[in-house]
């Protein structure tokens, strides 16, 4: 059966109890949407990416030595284009052995992780709404490194290797990520 965004959510939502969690694929959904408009590349694909990208977390206990190389297990039953799980497998370059080297892999890293630092810069706005939050707020909270301590900084940063450069990534993030605020408690 080939995968689609109907079966890749009821999948998620059978291995992700997470409600944060799940927010957060959408999230990662929508940013690497956004950047693949922006790229000009197949936004079906890399959003199914984004989506599916922390689908074995909850299997793992998100364990960094496998969390991402489960993923694929997971999906056995569905025909899913080969590139959508090697940027599943190399968002965790830890858990792979190896280091990003290709556009959609920097393009995963780098989406899903600004999700992280979106949501936290959102909680400390005092409505807490993602309409408020501004880019430059984002790339501040960049260099604030006991803010969101645990978002790694250096993911991010990866949209430079994408050609994006970190303001224009922050704003293209957000702006993604808007539509769907909502669904994600934003």
């Amino acid at each position: 059966m080939e995968l689609n965004r109907y079966n890749a959510l009821e999948l998620l939502h059978r291995y992700v109890k997470n409600e944060k969690m799940i927010a957060h694929c959408l999230a990662s959904e929508a940013v690497l949407r956004g950047i693949a408009r922006k790229l000009g590349r197949d936004e079906e694909k890399w959003g199914l990416a984004g989506l599916l990208h922390d689908l074995d977390v909850e299997v793992t206990n998100a364990e960094a030595s496998v969390h991402g190389q489960q993923t694929e297990v997971l999906l056995k039953d569905y025909t899913v284009d080969p590139e959508i799980l090697d940027a599943i497998r190399m968002h965790n370059e830890y858990s792979s052995g190896k280091e990003r080297s290709t556009e959609f892999q920097y393009a995963l890293a780098a989406g899903e992780t600004i999700t992280g630092l979106i949501f936290a810069t959102t909680y400390v706005y005092p409505d807490k709404k993602l309409a408020s939050v501004k880019p430059k707020s984002v790339v501040k909270r960049m260099k604030e490194k006991m803010f969101a301590a645990s978002v790694k900084r250096e993911n991010i940063l990866e949209c430079e290797k994408i050609g994006i450069p970190i303001d224009e990534f922050a704003a293209l993030a957000i702006a993604s990520m808007l539509p769907s605020a909502e669904a994600m408690g934003l």
